[in-house]
């Protein structure tokens, strides 16, 4: 038995026995790569297990995250901070080591994967970060940002559609420092996959630009020792290593079968399957000599600290540069960045233009943030000129020229996940654009966001039937209420120029996650307000318009719709009634306020309350209560002028006085 396989049946025995004693799991992938697994992580992967987030490592994403008893044995194997207890831990509850690999959870992990295809298109953002920050900060002869992305997949992440968006985009960037070994096994859950998936792989590959290099034998540590080191050396195109293996490697009776595949190989089965390996050792044990030969902390440590002293010259040599990167790979603000905006939002509020769509608004405040933050990166999935991503510190990334703005091409999902990728990578802040009612196809990337709880922005514009003409295939009504159910996601629809400035600022000042702004086509009016009110902005909801004395009525609002309840509480105002208008732009960042300000916003005496916006009515009953009334869509649009709509269904001042009056 050679060194290699023998290594790789560590990995295979501690995957089998972490599945076998959480009677759960996926024992077949690790099974048939832990051969890839043993000749990247040996022979190749820069990294240091006693600091997993050194700025120079490797990047490695198993896209195929069901296999995670693999990268888990990896990670203990190779030194990290992953004890033989965890792997005992395997899908327990509270423990290091979840069914799926988690990000922020275990050192070494370095994005949430199990939705298939995902992990490949946060590669594709991982390399894209690696490219972009290389060409900003990189000198002659102070090669700071110099690492490889690699990825495992499995025929699954190539099923999925993601996969052909992010794979097709980085083609065509030349990400060359992308590499990707695809398990290509033959069987998913279902079974033998060619019955549903006889796509040539490797003619697609080429096709999208990609070098593509087939080996005969997946399990044969020295053909991917040589196909790894052959991809290394072409930096002009993303590499994928087709590695034919077998699934359930060893096992007598389940190898290369979808027996493999989800269930636990059974205790009769592994002492077969270690028998066939040669591997003499009881459950979860490992000799010291393998442990030994598996260790790479000296080697970590090594590369490590000649990175350093690499960038102490640079530092000595260009300072600026040097501080700068490490604010940005550290993810800190500059330190004028809460002055800064608070100022510039209290002084949009007394020249704000008069009238103005807030996707206009937006593209302002990107102006704005683009001179503050040069680690802001923009881009659309092919809508810029429409959703006005583009700032003027904008320029197009290319291959061959520094840039900070990524025309994605119409791949929202791609998009939005290689987003993720760019973000865990370090040294960059990006958002992207696109429609609203295409937020539908982004959106488990959204979540992803969100899970790991990490800032990416995503921007939508054409937020209602405001959109008109393009009539109901392109007019999102649930939209805005279903992201509001994703857990740990902001959602922001501002009423004007200065509710979009303050979400972008609080968009961009958090930290434990993503948030999203939703904009208008149509132009909006800008309501005047108190320097406190700008400041109550933050708050996700605030008084806007008040009366004397506790309210009749409470009328409450989102984006297009505030100034219907404005100039309705106006109307109402006349007549004697005492009105209170809030403006409600982040109900996520209301709903995080203490007691104290939700009472003084929303007394619980005030039952009389009116919720007004255009789109699903749902979230609104929270609250209004039983006794409010909401006025909204709970039914699809039609092809017409904006206008005619917005009288069509009700949102008028007329509508919402007499719908007040009811109360």
């Amino acid at each position: 038995m050679s060194e290699y396989r023998e290594l790789a049946n560590a990995v295979r025995a501690l995957s089998m026995d972490g599945v076998q004693k959480a009677n759960s799991g996926h024992p077949g992938a690790p099974l048939g790569m832990a051969d890839m697994a043993e000749a990247l992580w040996r022979g190749f992967l820069h990294h240091n297990p006693a600091d997993p987030k050194w700025p120079n490592r490797d990047r490695f994403v198993l896209s195929n995250g069901h296999a995670s008893m693999l990268i888990y044995s990896l990670l203990h194997l190779s030194g990290y901070d992953l004890s033989i207890e965890d792997l005992k831990n395997f899908r327990q509850l509270d423990s290091k080591t979840p069914g799926h690999p988690e990000y922020g959870l275990v050192p070494g992990v370095e994005t949430t994967t199990g939705p298939l295809g995902q992990g490949i298109a946060n590669a594709v953002g991982f390399a894209i970060a690696e490219s972009m920050l290389a060409q900003e900060f990189n000198r002659d002869g102070f090669k700071i940002v110099d690492h490889f992305t690699y990825a495992f997949l499995g025929d699954g992440c190539m099923m999925e559609g993601i996969s052909h968006e992010a794979c097709s985009l980085a083609g065509t960037l030349g990400l060359g420092k992308l590499i990707a070994l695809y398990d290509s096994n033959g069987i998913s859950i279902d079974g033998k996959v060619k019955g549903w998936f006889a796509d040539d792989t490797q003619k697609r590959f080429e096709g999208y630009g990609w070098q593509v290099i087939k080996i005969e034998d997946g399990n044969d540590g020295e053909q991917l020792r040589n196909a790894i080191a052959y991809a290394q050396k072409d930096l002009t195109r993303p590499s994928l290593i087709i590695c034919p293996t077998t699934i359930g490697f060893g096992s007598p009776n389940k190898a290369g079968t979808a027996a493999s595949h989800g269930a636990p190989l059974g205790d009769d089965e592994i002492k077969l399957t270690k028998e066939k390996l040669g591997w003499k050792y009881g459950p979860f044990e490992i000799p010291q000599e393998i442990y030994q030969k598996w260790d790479a902390r000296p080697q970590g440590a090594k590369l490590e600290e000649e990175w350093k002293k690499l960038f102490e010259a640079y530092r000595k040599s260009y300072p600026q540069e040097a501080a700068e990167f490490e604010r940005r790979v550290a993810g800190k603000l500059p330190d004028n960045f809460e002055q800064a905006t608070s100022e510039w939002l209290l002084k949009l509020q007394h020249s704000a233009d008069p009238k103005v769509a807030t996707r206009k608004a937006g593209q302002l405040a990107l102006d704005f943030f683009g001179a503050l933050l040069p680690e802001l990166v923009g881009g659309s999935a092919d809508l810029a000129p429409s959703n006005l991503t583009v700032n003027k510190a904008s320029k197009d990334y290319t291959p061959c020229q520094p840039g900070n703005y990524l025309h994605w091409g119409v791949r929202e999902f791609g998009m939005s996940a290689a987003m993720n990728g760019i973000l865990l990578h370090g040294g960059f802040r990006p958002y992207g654009g696109t429609f609203l009612v295409f937020s539908d196809y982004a959106r488990n990337a959204m979540r992803m966001s969100a899970l790991m709880e990490i800032p990416t922005v995503y921007v939508y514009t054409h937020d209602s039937i405001g959109v008109g003409e393009d009539g109901p295939t392109h007019q999102p009504i649930e939209q805005v209420s279903s992201m509001r159910l994703i857990p740990n996601l902001d959602t922001w629809r501002p009423c004007d120029m200065v509710e979009t400035a303050a979400a972008w600022t609080s968009m961009l000042s958090r930290k434990n996650g993503p948030g999203d702004i939703v904009l208008t086509r149509q132009t909006l009016e800008q309501m005047p307000r108190t320097d406190e009110q700008v400041k109550d902005i933050l708050k996700g909801g605030y008084i806007l318009k008040d009366c004397e004395g506790t309210p009749d009525i409470i009328l409450l609002a989102s984006g297009s719709e505030v100034a219907l309840c404005y100039h309705a509480a106006e109307k109402l105002a006349q007549e004697g009634k005492k009105v209170r208008v809030v403006s409600m732009p982040c109900v996520e960042a209301f709903d995080r306020q203490d007691a104290a300000y939700q009472e003084k916003v929303l007394p619980k005496q005030c039952r009389a309350r009116l919720a007004v916006e255009a789109g699903s009515t749902a979230l609104w009953r929270k609250y209004v209560g039983l006794d409010g009334k909401v006025i909204g869509l709970d039914h699809y649009g039609a092809s017409a002028p904006a206008g005619k709509l917005f009288e069509r269904y009700g949102f008028t001042v007329d509508n919402v006085v007499n719908t007040a009056k009811s109360l």
